[in-house]
């Protein structure tokens, strides 16, 4: 399967979709990172990385929006289109999932009881594995479609794995002796992080449903 056309048209068009599915790989590393650097108390370098993944969100929907443009205004790949705006916009969403539950972190400041650290580093692992497997899964849609399920695999994996650790822990935090108000608010921290993991496990699916549209 050859690539799209449009990588034989332009080549800074190319260059924009790879920038595009970097910053989102980036996105979920750094927010990997600031989250850690949250549970290990290091809050200067939680602040860092917020700002990081906040102008990485920018950054995100800037190129997304370049993209937009470039494939409307020089007719590019009409009878796909739809298709790659669609997972574009979609894959943007991951960035707007991990700016979220940081900026959450930072207004609430949750005090995380050291019994539940090694699960919530277990599941930032997790939902940052199946975000990178997403990108690896877009960036063959682009390249050629032979090894995108090598990837899209892995992305359901791990969004089982987040879900493992997520209810997990979720139920070690209403089993303890914390106040109800503080279980519930861990409790929606847990489901912040592990949204990410389950939209990146919905773009995945619609990305299955365009790799199929695209190699009949």
């Amino acid at each position: 399967m050859k690539p799209f056309a449009i990588f034989r048209k332009t080549r800074e068009l190319e260059s924009q979709i790879d920038q595009f599915c970097d910053t989102v790989d980036q996105g979920g590393l750094a927010f990997k990172l600031g989250i850690t650097s949250y549970l290990e108390g290091d809050t200067a370098a939680f602040e860092d990385k917020l700002k990081q993944v906040n102008e990485l969100e920018s950054q995100g929907d800037s190129l997304r929006r370049m993209i937009e443009r470039r494939l409307y205004t020089q007719t590019l790949i009409p009878e796909s289109r739809g298709d790659v705006l669609g997972l574009l916009e979609n894959m943007d969403q991951i960035l707007n999932k991990c700016e979220g539950p940081m900026w959450q972190f930072a207004i609430e400041k949750p005090e995380i009881p050291n019994e539940f650290r090694a699960d919530f580093a277990k599941l930032l692992e997790a939902v940052v594995e199946a975000v990178e497997a997403l990108v690896a899964a877009s960036r063959a849609f682009f390249r050629g479609l032979e090894t995108v399920s090598d990837h899209m695999h892995k992305v359901m994996f791990y969004e089982k794995e987040a879900d493992k650790v997520s209810t997990k822990l979720k139920m070690a935090i209403f089993s303890g002796d914390l106040d109800l108000a503080r279980k519930a608010q861990l409790r929606n921290f847990v489901e912040h992080i592990d949204n990410i993991a389950d939209t990146a496990e919905d773009v995945a699916d619609r990305l299955a449903i365009y790799t199929i549209k695209r190699s009949i």
